[in-house]
């Protein structure tokens, strides 16, 4: 398991300390645009039930319809995160940052519309009046921070949240998400 005060390292668009699932869902990103922006967004499955394996499953295109009345309604769907941070703070790769992750669907940031052409996805387990676990702050502090430091154009000013690109269709990652707390997490994580 990752020890949660190493200092993370992304190498060819993997995340060291991260599991790595490649999900089918993703695809290349236009013109070989770097990614700028970093998505937070929360996901549970069933809906505010966590662990089980379900958000693995739905990844990577797997999920048994059958176990779960709502899995009907989402089973077809194909969808992935770059990243997912599990409630015990264990992280899951399923796409590589460099690559194009389906986390965004219909979306603007700042002017510009399909945000996973440029974005990077976080996904927390969670949901939207849940609160997160002091862990998954942590961890998602870590993983940005490395990420500011790999992608020259991403910076603080450049993180946001799923609602906030998607405001009439999205909540996450709700007002749970404890967002002064993640940006003393994270200064703290790049200036030391």
């Amino acid at each position: 398991m990752t020890q949660f005060n190493e200092i993370y390292t992304i190498r060819e668009g993997w995340l060291g300390g991260a599991e790595h699932c490649p999900s089918p869902n993703f695809n290349q990103r236009p013109d070989s645009m770097q990614p700028r922006l970093l998505v937070i967004h929360n996901i549970s499955l069933p809906p505010k039930k966590f662990g089980g394996g379900y958000i693995r499953d739905f990844f990577l295109n797997r999920l048994d319809s059958r176990a779960d009345p709502y899995f009907a309604t989402i089973s077809a769907l194909q969808v992935s995160a770059h990243l997912l941070i599990e409630r015990n703070g264990r992280m899951v790769q399923f796409v590589g940052f460099d690559q194009r992750a389906w986390h965004a669907g219909q979306s603007n940031y700042g002017g510009c519309d399909n945000c996973n052409d440029f974005s990077i996805g976080i996904e927390l387990e969670g949901a939207d009046h849940i609160p997160y676990t002091d862990v998954q702050y942590r961890q998602l502090a870590r993983v940005t921070a490395a990420l500011i430091s790999y992608y020259p154009e991403m910076g603080t000013e450049h993180i946001t949240g799923h609602s906030d690109i998607a405001p009439q269709r999205k909540t996450d990652p709700g007002p749970a998400f404890n967002r002064n707390y993640f940006y003393r997490l994270l200064t703290q994580e790049m200036h030391g």
